[in-house]
């Protein structure tokens, strides 16, 4: 009788963690008893420290609160794996100063684990390639500061570094952090230019204390992760060029991404295309990769710098066959 009360306590706490908000009879139903009995359960937790809210009246329920201390989490067994894949996995590789607290947590967790989820972990387990952390990666602190003065709707002040390493004081308004691939950027309103603004968070330098608090306002048209990516993309349009492709547009056509470029005629023996990128350079790179001949349309700084790819080539051909030629 006490296993199977134990069972049901911990069934039942399974189920307020599920989701914020229950009824007694939909716990009831669930547990397969009275809503009495759910009062008396609900009671023993409490009890044993969970911070179990309720609410009476049409509409009332039981919830989970926070409490002083994170209570003990019940997971099932594929919850238990993507928690212990994602710490080992190098999830946090973006994010610095987390390597040994994810050590510390799959130790933890894993100690606690049913011995078919050890098994199931250990054959998981998989040698790594060392490599360099991506060059944007932010601090874990620096991180955790920017999304408590977001959650405060705090102004923030804070020194940033532009592209060109150029330093300047900003006093703006924080309301969201978005991730793009292993780069982190913080959307605010930035009070000195009057408009919104997104910043690149390795390259932040909050300076402490955090300001007072401001009324927010309604975020950019498609939210901030929608502002964010068009001006990425606006960044990646920074420079533009025509270019006469020798080459059918059909064969070049499953080459060119709307993110970079569009064809804008064509025929069987050669196609015009309008590329996008960070710089002339950047273009001048990417033209390779069509390996056919092309006509510089405009502007002159492409072909200014297709040549200075060519000689590079060139000299780069020349030291390789004086490193293979043989006597």
């Amino acid at each position: 009788m006490v296993i199977e009360s134990s069972a049901r306590l911990l069934r039942l706490l399974s189920l307020l963690q599920m989701r914020q908000d229950w009824s007694g009879s939909d716990l009831a139903d669930r547990l397969d008893v009275t809503t009495r009995t759910v009062r008396r359960d609900v009671d023993r937790l409490r009890e044993l420290g969970y911070p179990v809210d309720a609410t009476v009246g049409v509409g009332g329920g039981y919830r989970l609160g926070a409490g002083a201390q994170m209570p003990p989490l019940l997971l099932d067994d594929s919850e238990v794996l993507a928690v212990a894949v994602g710490l080992q996995s190098g999830a946090t590789a973006s994010v610095t100063g987390l390597d040994d607290a994810a050590a510390r947590a799959v130790a933890k967790l894993r100690q606690v684990m049913p011995s078919r989820l050890r098994h199931r972990l250990d054959a998981l387990q998989v040698d790594t390639v060392s490599s360099r952390r991506p060059r944007s990666s932010v601090d874990a602190t620096v991180l955790s500061d920017l999304a408590a003065v977001c959650h405060r709707t705090e102004r923030l002040r804070f020194d940033y570094a532009d592209r060109s390493g150029v330093r300047s004081r900003r006093e703006v308004e924080p309301y969201r952090l978005v991730r793009n691939g292993s780069r982190w950027y913080l959307l605010a309103w930035d009070s000195g230019r009057d408009d919104w603004r997104s910043f690149r968070v390795d390259r932040v330098s909050p300076v402490i204390p955090t300001g007072p608090r401001f009324t927010p306002r309604p975020l950019p048209e498609g939210g901030a992760a929608a502002y964010v990516a068009a001006s990425l993309g606006a960044i990646a349009r920074a420079a533009v060029a025509r270019v006469r492709v020798h080459a059918p547009a059909s064969e070049i056509a499953p080459m060119v991404y709307d993110e970079w470029g569009t064809i804008e005629a064509g025929d069987e023996t050669s196609c015009e295309i309008r590329l996008f990128g960070w710089s002339m350079e950047s273009i001048a790179w990417w033209l390779h990769r069509f390996e056919a001949g092309f006509t510089v349309i405009e502007p002159a700084e492409l072909r200014d710098e297709c040549r200075v790819l060519a000689q590079r080539h060139s000299d780069i051909g020349r030291r390789y066959l004086d490193a293979v030629r043989t006597e």
